[in-house]
């Protein structure tokens, strides 16, 4: 059965999707870590449901 091959989401570098890939869909622990950290830090956040009409500015 072929390999798996896909890229790294953190480094854009080869990483092996496999079970033998701890990581996946990482390379490495690092790549693992930072984006990790960047979840944890809110670098990346999921955008914000906004309605059309804010409950505390409609007009009567």
């Amino acid at each position: 059965m072929p390999v798996k091959v896909v890229r790294c989401p953190t480094c854009a570098g080869p990483s092996i999707y496999a079970a033998s890939n701890l990581y996946r869909p990482f390379c490495s622990i690092r790549c693992k870590n930072l984006d990790f950290g960047a979840w944890a830090s809110a670098t990346f956040k999921l955008p914000e449901n906004q309605s059309d009409s804010d409950p505390a500015f409609e007009k009567d």
